[in-house]
């Protein structure tokens, strides 16, 4: 079926959505994102002590790699779980999507901390681990198609830039500020050795917390106001999927990958990475890390949204050009100034962690509404989804490559450099050569 967008001109306008149907809408989408950013941090912020759990191995750079493939695992499933929610909310709602895809990801993260180790059960151990990983990357797929529509959907179009930071960026904050307080009350329940024991169950435990609170939120919801009108006016799309490959946006899809896997593996190995660099190259201990990650948590939800209204004051492509351009320069240097810092330098550590996850999510924090704004109501969720999740998988793969690169702990910081420089170049190339999408909302 080939895809009817209602023209233009008959475009929702803000006065005919109540404004706690765009607060509801809004926060809904925010606060359901961090909350599967909140349960993929803590795998982030753990990984130094799962590796040897479930992974063992004489080497903790292979230890520490093992784990970050099992994140990438989760990230290769998502475009399926995109596939799957993503078409559903294209053809039965974004409001049920959300609810069904966010309970999903917060009970496979809990199940995460009853699993008993590899000294306990053996090989099942990294097993069980692994499928969990799985079925958690399905549901995020589907919360990825759900909430980064149905807030853009419903807000004026002067704020969809500044909503696209505060979802994709704000809602990253917000998911590791609340990892970071988690990380820093567990660690110091259980300091030390006990945080190998107990600790790290704890983190994932605290999945089921975000779930009940979501429900809540997603009571006050109503449905995206643009889908409404879609299906009442021009009907669905039976196969929402198989359009957003065909040949008619082929060429759409493939330049999106250029800029979602640049700006994905961006914040991997910026803010993603910084976890374990703190804690294996400038060897901070756990709590001390943790209140830098906190610090750094409120950045993002400062910097996301601000940076994802600039493109709604000079353009998308402007904004994702200057990120690009910014990043090639200032990533490289900060990254090898703070691999030269230790457990004394708090306060230049700080400084330099700052700088990159400033740019790790300025990268992307336009690129939520400009997906949207590649594709039409009708295959949106599907579209935006897919794109999204495709790109942002291989670049969630990109932290493995880079500890297996490394070789040691020591050659860590010039395998960030080097992959960081050919990254950011992809980036720049899908953001040059894709047109102007502002206002281009159908």
């Amino acid at each position: 079926m080939t895809v009817t967008p209602v023209p233009p001109s008959e475009t929702l306008t803000s006065d005919s959505i109540s404004s706690r149907q765009i607060w509801a809408a809004s926060l809904a989408s925010i606060f359901a994102w961090s909350l599967d950013l909140f349960d993929l941090f803590i795998l982030l912020y753990i990984a130094p002590t799962i590796g040897p759990l479930f992974f063992p191995s004489n080497s903790p750079t292979l230890s520490l790699a093992a784990v970050y493939a099992s994140f990438a695992v989760t990230l290769l499933m998502r475009p399926v779980g995109s596939a799957l929610f993503g078409g559903y909310a294209d053809k039965n709602g974004r409001k049920r999507a959300m609810i069904v895809a966010v309970f999903g990801v917060g009970i496979a993260t809990a199940l995460l901390g009853a699993l008993p180790t590899i000294e306990a059960i053996g090989l099942l151990a990294p097993v069980l681990f692994l499928i969990l990983r799985l079925v958690q990357g399905i549901f995020v797929g589907g919360v990825v198609a759900s909430t980064h529509t149905i807030g853009t959907e419903t807000v004026a179009p002067k704020w969809r830039g500044l909503l696209s930071g505060a979802i994709g960026g704000g809602g990253a904050g917000v998911g590791g500020l609340l990892a970071s307080v988690v990380f820093l009350i567990v660690s110091l329940f259980f300091p030390g050795p006990a945080f190998a024991v107990w600790g790290w169950r704890f983190m994932f435990f605290s999945a089921l917390v975000s779930t009940v609170l979501s429900f809540f939120i997603f009571r006050a919801v109503e449905e995206s106001p643009l889908w409404a009108r879609q299906e009442r006016q021009a009907g669905v799309v039976k196969a929402p999927v198989r359009e957003v490959f065909s040949r008619k946006y082929a060429g759409v899809v493939l330049v999106n990958l250029l800029i979602t896997f640049g700006g994905g593996a961006m914040y991997y190995l910026t803010s993603g990475y910084l976890p374990a660099f703190l804690a294996k190259v400038n060897h901070l201990p756990k709590p001390a890390a943790a209140h830098i990650l906190i610090w750094l948590s409120i950045v993002v939800i400062i910097v996301a949204p601000l940076v994802g209204h600039l493109s709604e004051l000079v353009g998308r492509k402007p904004t994702l050009i200057g990120t690009g351009l910014v990043s090639l320069v200032v990533i490289p240097i900060t990254y090898h100034r703070l691999a030269l810092l230790g457990p004394g330098d708090i306060g230049a550590i700080t400084a330099y962690a700052v700088i990159l996850t400033i740019l790790g999510n300025a990268a992307y924090a336009p690129i939520l509404v400009f997906l949207n704004e590649r594709f039409p109501t009708a295959i949106r969720s599907s579209g935006t989804g897919l794109s999204w999740n495709m790109g942002f998988a291989i670049g969630g793969m990109m932290p493995t490559f880079v500890t297996l690169a490394s070789g040691s702990l020591a050659g860590i910081p010039l395998s960030l450099t080097i992959f960081l420089t050919v990254i950011v170049v992809l980036f720049l190339a899908g953001s040059i050569i894709t047109p102007e999408t502002r206002g281009r909302f159908a």
